[in-house]
């Protein structure tokens, strides 16, 4: 299947253009899904209209799945080792939207390149790098300078301070659970090595599950953003000595780098990462997460 995927990665004005795809918003809720509506739930059709977007939101995660073929076919199965994709949305997508996952072609030895994501028409979705190595220029998102808002200007981040630790834990993917769950067409491109044997051995863990393995814990901001609605502003993962292998322990480590306000949003910066049984930081994430400022009893009408 890996091979069927990237036989499908193209180039077009420049760039190394993967398949359309049109991802599903799997974690809508509502009568109509099966499910409770949750009024701090992104995904959640009603939730997202009545905060001005026109439906539930494809998480950014998801949107990473889309990468690799197009990664592997810009610099070869190395870069589950020691690439990088880095992020940032721009635009929302809602359930089924067709987009395509782009690279620009590398020239000579050239470590980093212009990653982008665009709706069929032409939307773009996301925007920043994709490298592979040790390059000395910046991510997109480590270019980002992250100076922090007054404290004064935050109300559901109050009192989170830069440099404070993130909850920490340990955390094992069972191969055969990854396995199911990417038959049930759970991912949008199925590399085979997420299902069986893979060039490092065992099957491999795919990006959007290490971001939700590596991500936050439940209380690392506060108890103020609990009623509030959340999303991914912008993921970078970057692997030092990946791949990220099922059935390892791995241990999650990581500290907020920054907190800040927009005119419609609160939002954190923070930093995390895999340990692997060695000791050595297998990947690393750097994240920013906002929450809309409409959805919190902190911003109230008036207030």
């Amino acid at each position: 299947m890996t091979e069927a995927l990237l036989s499908e990665v193209h180039e077009s004005d420049g760039f190394l253009c993967g398949p359309e795809r049109a991802p599903r918003n799997a974690a809508r809720s509502g009568p109509e899904h099966g499910r409770p509506s949750r009024r701090n739930n992104i995904h959640d059709d009603a939730t997202a209209q009545n905060l001005g977007f026109r439906g539930g939101t494809i998480a950014g995660s998801v949107h990473l799945d889309q990468f690799p073929p197009v990664l592997i076919a810009a610099f070869g199965q190395r870069w589950f080792t020691e690439g990088a994709i880095s992020l940032v949305f721009r635009n929302a997508t809602v359930d089924a939207e067709p987009v395509t996952a782009m690279v620009r072609l590398p020239e000579g030895p050239t470590p980093q390149v212009e990653a982008r994501m665009e709706r069929s028409d032409g939307l773009l979705v996301a925007e920043g790098t994709a490298s592979c190595g040790s390059g000395t220029e910046p991510t997109y998102l480590h270019g980002i300078d992250l100076r922090p808002s007054p404290p004064e200007d935050l109300r559901m981040l109050e009192g989170v301070e830069a440099g404070s630790p993130l909850s920490t834990r340990s955390f094992t993917v069972d191969s055969a659970e990854q396995k199911s769950r990417i038959e049930a067409s759970a991912i949008t491109e199925p590399l085979a090595w997420y299902t069986g044997p893979s060039p490092w051995g065992e099957p491999i863990v795919n990006p959007s599950l290490i971001v939700q393995l590596i991500r936050n814990g439940a209380g690392d901001f506060g108890l103020h953003i609990a009623d509030a609605v959340g999303l991914f502003g912008a993921i970078e993962l970057r692997f030092w000595s990946g791949p990220l292998r099922c059935d390892t322990e791995y241990q999650v480590a990581g500290e907020i780098a920054a907190v800040g306000a927009s005119p419609k949003t609160e939002y954190a910066w923070y930093d995390s990462r895999a340990i692997d049984p060695n000791g050595d930081v297998a990947v690393s994430m750097r994240m920013q997460l906002r929450w809309m400022k409409a959805s919190s009893p902190l911003y109230a009408e008036g207030e």
